[in-house]
């Protein structure tokens, strides 16, 4: 199964991608800040590995919950990632912090390719997201500091519109409505759900917690 997956998203990360139509669709709203679809030149590059593997006969993604102690996101469902290090490629990058934040070793990893850039106005990053496989479930470790827990997510669950929900935060005093996926006790939200969802969208499954297709978004 994870076979066929594999040759399915090698072929359309290789064409024309949903992007920012897939990306508004789980973006806040307004999103303060951020100008849909725009990477400001001073933003810097960060990378994070979304690996697809094996488990009980379907695909399954693996996410982290990030330390509460951490400077940015803490607390939040997010990719294996960080920041793109002088001299090496996004890639690179991607398959160093799994490795550091999780323990999946880059040589079991075979890079199908890259998803759309997103821009993080919070702290500055603009996020290149790598799709990977395994042939099998990898040997995962949370590295302590950085990852909490370690979620191992069947791509299925995202099927189930039931999990979809929005709630209510501020920026500055100002309100903004942010639109999730639950995931047991977490919540799958911010820049790290508007990638996924480009992901999803790839496999034919389009989150809309809007009703409206996720056409209504925009910046603040």
């Amino acid at each position: 199964m994870v076979q066929d997956l594999e040759r399915d998203l090698r072929a359309k990360l290789s064409g024309r991608l949903p992007g920012l139509a897939a990306q508004l669709a789980l973006s806040p709203r307004p999103r303060y800040g951020w100008k849909p679809g725009y990477l400001p030149p001073d933003c810097r590059t960060a990378a994070g590995l979304l690996l697809v593997y094996p488990a009980a006969d379907s695909p399954h993604v693996v996410l982290t919950v990030r330390a509460s102690e951490l400077p940015h996101h803490a607390g939040q469902v997010s990719l294996p990632g960080g920041a793109v290090e002088r001299g090496e490629t996004i890639e690179e990058a991607a398959l160093r912090e799994a490795e550091e934040e999780v323990g999946i070793r880059p040589a079991a990893v075979r890079v199908l390719g890259r998803l759309s850039p997103l821009h993080i106005p919070v702290s500055g990053f603009a996020l290149h997201a790598v799709v990977g496989v395994t042939d099998g479930r990898p040997p995962l470790r949370p590295e302590p500091g950085e990852v909490e827990r370690i979620l191992e997510v069947p791509v299925d669950t995202f099927r189930d519109a039931s999990l979809l929900g929005r709630f209510t935060r501020e920026y500055r005093g100002r309100p903004y409505e942010v639109p999730f996926f639950g995931l047991g006790p977490d919540r799958l939200w911010g820049a790290t759900a508007m990638v996924l969802s480009e992901f999803l969208w790839l496999l034919g499954i389009r989150l809309d917690p809007w009703g409206d297709g996720g056409d209504g978004g925009g910046a603040g």
